[in-house]
């Protein structure tokens, strides 16, 4: 194990206390976490940037909003219901279309008004939130992916997670719902992570559950060689989420609307580490490149082509399959999802 270990850190894999000590601590001051930690919050500064986001239909906060529930809900195209602040895709409800004495879930299960009931009350009561701390529920409008993804996605809404360093982009990966993860884009659930290259937008090797792939878990189709459009719109929109926000080591998660393109779903102030498996390669490098780079007086649109150089330059550092090894000098994760 400790040769795994070592193998790993001379390929460049950073482990979770590494990313805590080195870019989480010194560059997110805890004051600015509520932008990340409260999705309402992250909403309304985006908004504000003119960052587009999915459309926010109402909030339910106690048992008075609960009462107009049903009229909130009258969704023909669908829904989703998330906790504010929530974390690892916990408590989310992704609604399609009206069902005779229901709804239809993006899983194709049914679902009732007083399931939801019971649910938004979980959500209110902090059973999904960070520290437990009694929480709000959101009610969104449900992203129609874009079908460049539709061969190797399984239900659900694929997303495209970005790290960035101080205003640069320097990893990404696009994660896949399964039929495991109940078609959410989430690795804890068993979603599926694919390594995309910053400079060319194209998908690299995969992995679930830490362990490299090449197909599609139920679709069978192969995860390599695919490529994200708006992948610069994409990068500048992760670009920006460091300005409106000041915290300087964030994940950027980006969802694909086949009608209004890609909008920010969430940001995460503790983006987990197992991109690196999904790319093979670690990030040090990288993100040491960007820490000697001054960005005092660089644009959004500079750091962007930054973030492609630095790509383009970085050694290729191959990984073998225990490269899950990195998370062993670390307890487990308290943050949003992977």
């Amino acid at each position: 194990m400790l040769k795994s270990i070592r193998k790993l850190r001379q390929n460049g894999v950073i482990g979770i206390n590494e990313r805590n000590i080195n870019y989480v601590n010194p560059n997110n001051p805890r004051k600015l976490l509520r932008l990340v930690d409260d999705k309402l919050e992250t909403k309304r500064v985006a908004q504000a940037a003119m960052i587009p986001t999915p459309e926010l239909f109402g909030v339910v906060r106690d048992a008075r909003d609960m009462k107009h529930l049903p009229d909130l809900l009258m969704r023909d195209d669908g829904f989703v219901i998330k906790p504010a602040q929530g974390s690892q895709g916990k408590g989310i409800i992704v609604v399609d279309s009206p069902l005779r004495g229901g709804w239809r879930m993006a899983s194709g299960r049914r679902i009732t008004m007083d399931v939801i009931r019971f649910q938004i009350n979980n959500i209110l009561s902090g059973m999904y939130s960070l520290g437990g701390q009694t929480d709000v529920a959101m009610v969104e409008y449900r992203v129609k992916f874009d079908d460049v993804f539709g061969k190797i996605s399984f239900k659900g809404v694929p997303d495209i997670r970005v790290i960035v360093l101080r205003g640069v982009p320097v990893f990404a990966m696009l994660r896949l719902p399964t039929a495991e993860s109940d078609g959410k884009a989430n690795l804890h659930r068993g979603g599926v992570g694919v390594g995309i290259d910053i400079a060319t937008g194209f998908t690299r090797q995969a992995m679930q559950h830490d362990q490299l792939i090449e197909l599609h878990p139920d679709t069978a189709h192969p995860l390599e060689n695919v490529q994200a459009p708006y992948w610069d719109d994409i990068l500048m929109m992760a670009a920006r989420s460091y300005d409106v926000t000041g915290l300087g080591y964030i994940g950027v998660d980006i969802v694909l609307d086949r009608e209004r393109g890609p909008l920010l779903l969430e940001l995460n102030g503790r983006p987990g580490i197992s991109i690196q498996i999904a790319n093979r390669r670690g990030m040090r490098f990288v993100l040491q490149q960007a820490e000697k780079i001054s960005l005092e007086n660089h644009s959004a649109a500079r750091r962007v082509e930054i973030a492609k150089e630095l790509a383009a330059a970085a050694p290729a550092s191959p990984l073998a399959g225990e490269a899950a090894a990195a998370k062993a000098d670390a307890a487990p994760e308290t943050s949003v999802s992977g």
